[in-house]
């Protein structure tokens, strides 16, 4: 038995549409024109994005992470490396991202394989965060079960103190990963729920086969 109330909630898309003779050849020159739309629009935290890893076994977790950089190598977050994600991507480097740009009715969807960035990147990127981030990155276990609040908060405090006088060096448990792109999906929404979608699948020569999938 559906709730029909819940099930009734639909909306009709009809900002733009896809065309796969007109998308760019290459799938990241297609995702920066399309995140370039995003910024201009003034969208709310853009970089927002679903990350889907699995453990060996297949069991899926998903959670949102911020997009710090992209460019020709991939899509770079950074996190804890002891957390629940860090471990399933140390047994199981396949992952996914899902960009929602629901005010444009755009989806990107990235699947491909990840590792860690380089720690001259991590280091670049933990000492351009505000100190309280840095602090705090080292202050939570990430994903490990804590007492209450006030634990993490006495942490900090303590280690602020700590770093009152010396900037925190980054941990060795923190730093970015780089998810490097094996198929690419752009979804836009249409009329009637036929919308348009355009996949790049990455083939074994290195080029990018583009095709439109059925909605």
């Amino acid at each position: 038995m559906f709730n029909k109330e819940v099930a009734a909630l639909r909306k009709d898309y009809r900002l733009a549409s896809l065309d796969e003779n007109e998308v760019n050849k290459d799938p990241l020159r297609q995702f920066e024109q399309w995140w370039q739309d995003a910024i201009n629009s003034e969208l709310e935290e853009p970089n927002a994005m679903t990350l889907a890893t699995s453990t060996p076994e297949g069991r899926p977790s998903a959670r949102i992470v911020l997009l710090k950089s992209f460019d020709a190598e991939g899509f770079t977050f950074f996190t804890n490396y002891d957390s629940r994600k860090g471990q399933e991507i140390a047994a199981n480097p396949q992952v996914s991202l899902l960009f929602f740009w629901r005010e444009l009715e755009r989806q990107v969807r990235i699947d491909g394989t990840v590792s860690k960035t380089p720690a001259a990147i991590s280091d670049e990127y933990y000492n351009s965060r505000p100190m309280g981030s840095r602090i705090g990155a080292i202050a939570s276990p990430q994903s490990k079960i804590i007492p209450h609040r006030s634990f993490l908060e006495e942490q900090v405090s303590q280690l602020a103190e700590k770093y009152v006088l010396e900037a925190p060096v980054r941990p060795d448990n923190w730093g970015g990963y780089t998810v490097k792109p094996l198929l690419m999906e752009f979804w836009q929404g249409r009329s009637n729920r036929l919308h348009d979608r355009v996949q790049y699948m990455l083939t074994e020569g290195g080029t990018w086969a583009i095709s439109r999938l059925a909605p």
